[in-house]
């Protein structure tokens, strides 16, 4: 179990690390005057962004013949072309850069997060299967941290260099996505689980700590007023440790587990009590059916694989693509567009407001989760 819920906190640091996209609009009006281009072009590079995911699908085939780990990697990797080659350019490396290299190239990178979501998706459903609802939900709430984080970072970098911020942007955007999908391979893996149970209490824990981050992220992307009580360095230092938290969770069941062990190889009643353990002692018949049974009374459906075909028929996928169609695509629209709403205002910080967007749409995306916890548990 301490290896199930590692792999979910390495998921988290990679969706914390995966939405690179959402901090464009606090470089964006920049990116606009040093690549000399119209508000219609600079739409076309938010665009790009968002299109690279219509090749999403290529990150799942690819899951079904590659180790994740590699799958992770590639991920990376295509994101580290994408903003780095963008990176030389604005810092002069590279002197000869179209646009419509650079709309490639924002292409490129948006596609790049979708392989890392894929890996986030697969472990989280694969590890959990009684819980794979709320794994993912709260897996992918952290992607929205990922414009805060790096703004952070970005306020900590160039506190005395303004100017060079978007330059900061894309390399942290290029870089960052790699060093934690180089720190978290080894634990983001597809466990092969042959018996699963409920993980009630490890939720419990890790619903008050995404809550807690969710709220210390509001709290501190309210700039400037909160800069003149907490440093920006103080704020970045504050955010990571939030995300080093969920830890807790597997370090608690990793000692549980050994000192479970101890008491299963002493066998001694006066010492602790096995009766507990030797009921999850089941032949591999029981385990499945236990696991069955369990999924059946939650209300959960058995997991089962569809193809696009019949997907296509499924109720469920075209309410999913319509909201996300009217709900979330406008969202993205206004997002990208915020770093020019915020100039016509006459706005200068522009960042917190992305910081800002991004702490709250942390919350949109774990409510749901939360919910679905609360309410969709037996009653017994």
């Amino acid at each position: 179990m301490s290896k199930q819920w590692m792999s979910l906190v390495g998921a988290l640091w990679l969706q914390s690390m995966a939405g690179t996209n959402s901090n464009f609009p606090a470089y964006s009006s920049q990116i606009k005057k040093l690549l000399s281009i119209s508000q219609i072009e600079l739409n076309n590079l938010a665009f790009a962004s968002d299109a690279g995911k219509l090749l999403g699908w290529f990150a799942g085939i690819a899951a079904n013949y590659l180790p994740l780990w590699l799958v992770l990697l590639i991920g990376s990797i295509l994101g580290l072309i994408g903003y780095g080659v963008q990176y030389l350019f604005l810092t002069n490396h590279i002197h000869s850069l179209s646009y419509w290299h650079v709309f490639s190239l924002t292409f490129l990178a948006g596609n790049s997060i979708c392989w890392i979501n894929t890996v986030s998706y697969i472990v989280s459903i694969q590890n959990f299967p009684l819980d794979r609802q709320v794994a993912v939900g709260i897996s992918t709430s952290y992607i929205s941290l990922s414009a805060k984080i790096v703004t952070d970072i970005v306020d900590v970098v160039n506190v005395f260099t303004p100017s060079k911020r978007a330059e900061t942007y894309l390399l942290m955007n290029s870089v960052l996505p790699l060093f934690f999908a180089i720190v978290v391979a080894p634990v983001i893996r597809d466990m092969k689980i042959g018996k699963s149970r409920k993980l009630s209490d490890g939720f419990r824990v890790m619903f008050v700590i995404t809550i807690a981050t969710g709220i210390y992220a509001v709290i501190t992307s309210l700039k400037p007023a909160i800069s003149k009580l907490l440093p920006s360095l103080l704020s970045l230092i504050g955010m990571v440790i939030f995300l080093l938290l969920p830890i807790v969770v597997p370090l608690f069941e990793s000692m549980k587990e050994h000192w479970h062990r101890k008491c299963w190889i002493r066998r001694d009643p006066r010492i602790c009590d096995l009766s507990k353990l030797e009921e999850d002692i089941k032949t591999p018949e029981e385990v499945i059916n236990c696991g069955v049974k369990e999924d059946n009374d939650a209300g959960f459906a058995v997991m089962e694989e569809i193809g696009p075909k019949k997907m296509l028929m499924k109720l469920d996928f075209w309410l999913y693509f319509f909201v996300y169609l009217f709900g979330a695509t406008l969202g993205l629209v206004y997002l990208n567009n915020l770093g020019q709403i915020a100039d016509t205002r006459g706005f200068t910080e522009t960042s917190s407001l992305v910081s800002l967007s991004s702490s709250f749409g942390f919350f949109g995306r774990l409510l749901p989760s939360l919910f679905d916890y609360l309410f969709s548990r037996p009653i017994n």
